[in-house]
């Protein structure tokens, strides 16, 4: 295969790089004009200069490829709809496109679980509605899905949706690192009862999805819910974290309604304030944390031939042993905002 990769400068994107590495696979990353890339160069990758808001600068990047797996997108920054427009939906147009007049193979494009919306009461499939919550990540990347959805239909582009639950693993400084950071400072607390069920996936898992719907041929024109079997419980999840890294576990419970009421309003004193800045609690976290959710990966298992390989307990001792280090050593990279990251 010889691949491009939009987003390889983020976690998903650095684990999808050793796996494709690891195949004998030729890589090529798109990384933006200012983007370090260091590393890319010293482990023999290819890099191309661009970025998903000019399409002009993808097409020239696509050239020789044959397979683009399109992960880039904005996330976790406190930032206007329009900015979150401009790269996770009319970033995907732009990439759509270009992939046409480059004539690839296949594009596999990394959509996100927050397409379906939150605490919907039932597992969730890939038939199921895109009802995203209003706020700018989930909204904008489920304009990013359909806008796919009209390419595959209308203009037969050999695409593959990817529907990944919320990956973390080594190098995941916004969900696994966060938690950990609060467990460790005894700030950690439970929101509700705690047993609604987090949809949580160890990022290698997620990187077997995307190499699987690359590969197989039926996968063209389909979307793939990619998770695990059995997500752990919020409460579960914290505990499981504070046991790993050698913290006290989260004994606080806070009412859903009271903390969400509380993030709508810490949200609103920011947005008077004109602050560029994310408040303590959102009321996005607090939905992404506090309501039940979970999502059918039969799709993937019978199509693909999918398989999670790493359970939620082994994956959250698995980041465990990176928290560690990367207290000592200093945090790398990170995986926030448009840095052509992805989820």
């Amino acid at each position: 295969m010889q691949a491009l990769i939009t987003g390889g400068t983020g976690l998903l994107g650095r684990h999808l790089i050793a796996a494709l590495h690891e195949r004998g696979d030729t890589i090529r990353v798109l990384a933006l004009p200012a983007e370090d890339t260091t590393w890319l160069a010293e482990h023999g990758h290819q890099v191309a200069r661009g970025d998903v808001r000019e399409r002009d600068t993808l097409i020239d990047a696509m050239r020789g490829v044959d397979t683009v797996f399109h992960l880039a997108g904005m996330m976790g920054v406190w930032r206007p709809l329009e900015e979150y427009y401009a790269v996770n939906a009319a970033g995907t147009a732009n990439v759509c496109r270009a992939a046409q007049v480059a004539n690839v193979r296949r594009l596999v494009h990394v959509s996100s679980w927050t397409v379906y919306g939150m605490g919907r009461g039932r597992v969730l499939r890939e038939g199921d509605d895109l009802v995203p919550v209003r706020e700018p990540y989930g909204l904008t990347k489920a304009e990013g899905d359909r806008i796919v959805q009209r390419f595959i239909a209308e203009e037969r582009l050999p695409a593959v949706i990817v529907r990944p639950d919320t990956f973390f693993g080594p190098g995941d400084r916004v969900h696994y690192g966060r938690m950990a950071d609060r467990l460790s400072a005894g700030k950690a607390i439970v929101i509700g009862s705690g047993r609604n069920a987090l949809p949580f996936v160890y990022v290698t898992d997620v990187v077997q999805g995307l190499l699987l719907a690359a590969d197989q041929e039926n996968a063209v024109g389909r979307a793939y819910n990619i998770g695990i079997d059995v997500p752990l419980s919020q409460e579960e999840m914290l505990r499981a974290i504070a046991a790993a890294i050698g913290a006290p576990p989260p004994r606080l419970h806070i009412p859903y309604a009271v903390l969400h009421a509380v993030a709508f309003a810490a949200e609103r004193a920011a947005a008077i304030a004109h602050s560029h800045r994310p408040p303590l609690v959102t009321t996005l976290g607090v939905k992404v944390f506090g309501t039940d959710n979970r999502h059918a990966i039969d799709r993937a298992r019978s199509e693909l031939g999918y398989a999670p390989r790493v359970s939620a307990r082994e994956g959250v001792e698995r980041t465990a042993r990176w928290y560690h280090q990367q207290r000592q050593l200093g945090p790398p990279a990170g995986n926030v905002g448009y840095q052509h990251a992805a989820n």
